[in-house]
């Protein structure tokens, strides 16, 4: 079957690493994300991945601590280059090519990011896995995900997370919570819906790039969202 779209972004949340562990990195998870993203990649889709580091260390639950938030969030940045050597070692596993970038240089482990080299690995059938946010404190993983899917020309923000989708209420506290299947971004501004932070939305509402927001959890859920299948919530239009 022919994939609905040629490139994406995925994003994951370093949370969703955990697993049913409280801190750190489940290897049964990192090992389903890298073979969701291998069977992808084999339909020749051109995957990039922006990855959170909440489950090491989040710059705001730090300054909440007594952390500097500035200091937080360059510690949050860090945390996220732990979460990529792992997944980028977890997909090398499966035979897939490979590659880091970094808002903040660290050669001796990752290339420094550039947009055009990024896109160079793509057009290479590599992924490529965007670490340490945008360089700068006081912005989210969320924003990072948006900038770099809207500066390798990606046709989709996939938002990788625990739920099925995006509700008008927290699922997990409320049964009665209602799932969207379709919302526009001025309604998730509006009604402050928890699907990104608001400058990651205004972003894509300026750029008119989509998101769709499913649950990662469930195998195979990536390959349905290439091949065009309807799964989670759609955010566009309404700008």
């Amino acid at each position: 079957m022919k994939p609905a779209f040629k490139r994406i972004l995925l994003k994951l949340s370093g949370e969703a690493l955990m697993g049913n562990e409280k801190f750190g990195i489940s290897g049964e998870i990192i090992s389903s994300f890298a073979s969701q993203i291998k069977e992808i990649v084999d339909m020749g889709v051109e995957v990039a991945v922006v990855i959170g580091g909440g489950n090491i260390f989040r710059g705001i639950s730090g300054a909440a601590k007594g952390v500097d938030r500035v200091t937080g969030d360059h510690m949050g940045m860090l945390a996220t280059v732990i979460n990529a050597l792992a997944l980028q070692n977890a997909i090398e596993k499966l035979g897939i090519s490979t590659r880091v970038l970094t808002a903040i240089e660290m050669q001796k482990i990752a290339e420094p990011y550039i947009k055009r080299r990024a896109i160079r690995h793509l057009e290479k059938g590599r992924v490529v896995i965007f670490g340490a946010g945008i360089g700068n404190p006081y912005f989210t993983t969320d924003t990072a995900a948006a900038l770099r899917a809207i500066e390798i020309n990606a046709e989709i923000l996939a938002k990788a997370t625990k739920v099925e989708g995006v509700y008008d209420k927290d699922p997990v506290k409320y049964k009665e919570a209602k799932k969207y299947d379709k919302v526009s971004y001025s309604e998730v501004l509006n009604k402050g819906l928890k699907v990104m932070d608001a400058t990651a939305i205004s972003l894509c509402m300026e750029n008119n790039l989509p998101i769709v927001v499913f649950n990662s959890l469930v195998e195979g859920n990536i390959k349905k969202l290439v091949e065009g299948e309807t799964i989670g919530t759609l955010v566009e239009g309404g700008k």
